[in-house]
């Protein structure tokens, strides 16, 4: 993966279409739908998850977890406001969708840090950890205040996550913590007593899926690790975005190579202003060519016909809104833009190139 980083804008975007079209794929052949069946029947707990735009931050890796099982929510410095028009549809939707099956929903707020260096930090709160931290409180009495503070049903939990690591820190009751980066495989054992201490009001079923997740984040520290020790980790902890993707639906990159810009806000251009200026830092730096960067717009649809069709129109206000921002802001950095519109098959997970 590493050496695409370097190479011609053109051979990346080929690369990363390439990318998404075997991830569609993988994602849709009957042995991942029965295998993610499966997982769902033993683990029956939702499980969504708010997350900043940062490339670095991809949960579904760092837990260990197949696609397709956690919803992701993205934006500027894991910012979310519940009362934003969109953001709180559209988690509603999908609270009652998973209730009305019969599931109960374990809502993960994040924040991040870097513990090397806090400039590795979160940019949208201008690398204030506390700040961020403070944020995802907020969130939580948001989400509480909607769904009720019993958490019998719908359960927020406040989650750090140290990039350098891709470790976990999790927020229980009494202001207690659990630093997954502080255990090993060995302590695996222990942890559903430790999550009982942790969390007592949480169901106890919804702890048990919340296990996977954890187990899955020591394992994945562990290897973390071993690269660190090969000297490999560090295109990891830096920004290295060369892409900012507006829209839902991009599972399929895995890497640290994309700002995820959710459209949820009803101020779009401060995060696109704020991508921008990390792609800019980034190409200054030297971290990334100063040949271009991909504007990759993108929305999923659930059927074919008028679903599809309005996804089809709202991705192209998405790509042709971002263009402007940075084009009105970032007038030499626009000049190194190419644009892509899509939507994406939510059931098959296959992102259609579709003309602006």
């Amino acid at each position: 993966m590493y050496q695409i980083l370097n190479r011609p804008i053109a051979e990346r975007i080929e690369w990363i279409f390439e990318l998404a079209r075997q991830h569609g794929e993988n994602f849709s052949n009957p042995e991942a739908w029965l295998a993610r069946q499966r997982y769902l029947a033993e683990h029956p707990t939702a499980i969504a998850v708010l997350k900043c735009m940062d490339g670095r931050i991809n949960i579904p890796v760092a837990t260990n977890t197949p696609t397709g099982i956690l919803m992701p929510f993205r934006n500027l410095g894991g910012m979310f406001n519940l009362g934003w028009p969109h953001l709180g549809e559209v988690l509603a939707h999908h609270v009652m969708r998973m209730t009305g099956s019969g599931r109960r929903v374990l809502i993960l707020i994040t924040y991040h840090w870097s513990k090397g260096n806090p400039k590795r930090g979160c940019a949208g709160f201008n690398h204030d950890t506390e700040a961020a931290f403070a944020h995802t409180l907020e969130i939580r009495r948001q989400v509480e205040h909607i769904f009720g503070h019993n958490h019998g049903t719908v359960y927020p939990l406040v989650c750090g996550f140290e990039t350098d690591e891709d470790a976990l820190m999790i927020h229980g009751t009494d202001k207690c913590v659990l630093d997954l980066a502080s255990l090993s495989a060995a302590d695996g054992a222990t942890l559903p007593n430790r999550l009982e201490s942790l969390l007592p009001d949480m169901p106890a079923q919804m702890r048990v899926d919340l296990l996977p997740l954890l187990h899955g984040n020591i394992e994945h520290i562990a290897q973390v690790r071993e690269q660190a020790r090969r000297h490999e980790r560090t295109l990891d902890i830096e920004h290295r975005e060369w892409m900012i993707c507006l829209g839902r639906g991009f599972d399929f990159l895995h890497t640290n190579l994309a700002l995820i810009i959710g459209p949820y806000s009803p101020d779009l251009a401060d995060p696109l202003r704020k991508a921008a200026a990390i792609i800019e830092n980034n190409m200054r730096a030297g971290r990334i060519p100063d040949d271009g960067f991909l504007l990759l717009a993108s929305v999923p649809y659930d059927e074919i016909g008028v679903d599809r069709a309005r996804a089809e129109l709202k991705s192209r206000f998405l790509s042709r809104f971002a263009a402007e921002v940075i084009g009105n802001e970032f007038g030499a950095l626009a000049q190194k833009m190419k644009k892509c519109t899509a939507v994406l098959d939510w059931n098959s997970r296959t992102l259609e190139q579709i003309d602006d």
